[in-house]
C-alpha cells in the first residue's frame, strides 16, 4: 500500500478506534461488561469492513480508474448493507449488549466516514498524470513511444 493510502487508512482508523474506546467506556458504565464487549466488537467490525473497503477502492482506482466512482458508490452501499445485516444477526444475542453494539456500529461508521473525508480533503493526490521528463511524446492513445 503506497504511503498516501496508508496515511489515509491511519487517519480514518485512529479516530474510529478513539470513538470505539469512548463507546466501550460509556457502554461499560451504562450496560456493564456485556456493553463494553459489544462496543469493542462493533468497533473492530467497522475498522475491518471500512479498511477492506478502502483497500478495494484504492486498488480499483489504480487498475480501473474509469470504474472508480461507480465502484465507490457500490462499495459504500454494500458496506452499509453488511453492517445492517450484522446488526440484524446479532439483535438477540446474549454474548454482548445488542444496543451498545448497534450504537457503536453506527457511531464508528460515521466517525470513519468523516475522518476519511477529512483525510482525503487534506491529502494532495494528483488527479492528472504529470508529463514524462524523458522527452518522449505520448501518442494519441496516451502511451509514450
Amino acid at each position: 500500500m503506497p504511503s498516501n493510502d496508508a496515511r489515509i487508512l491511519a487517519q480514518a482508523a485512529v479516530p474510529t478506534a478513539a470513538v470505539g474506546a469512548v463507546a466501550a467506556v460509556v457502554s461499560g458504565v451504562v450496560a456493564g461488561g456485556k456493553g463494553a464487549i459489544g462496543a469493542v466488537v462493533a468497533t473492530l467490525i467497522v475498522i475491518l469492513f471500512m479498511g477492506i473497503g478502502l483497500y478495494v477502492l484504492q486498488r480499483t482506482a489504480k487498475s480501473l480508474p474509469h470504474l472508480f466512482q461507480a465502484m465507490g458508490l457500490m462499495l459504500y452501499a454494500a458496506q452499509i448493507l453488511l453492517l445492517f445485516i450484522f446488526m440484524a444477526a446479532f439483535k438477540n444475542t446474549t454474548l454482548f449488549h445488542p444496543r451498545a453494539f448497534a450504537f457503536t456500529l453506527v457511531a464508528g461508521t460515521l466517525a470513519w466516514i468523516v475522518a476519511q473525508t477529512l483525510a482525503h480533503m487534506k491529502s494532495k493526490i494528483l488527479y492528472v498524470e504529470p508529463e514524462s521528463t524523458t522527452g518522449a511524446q505520448p501518442d494519441k492513445s496516451g502511451h509514450s513511444s
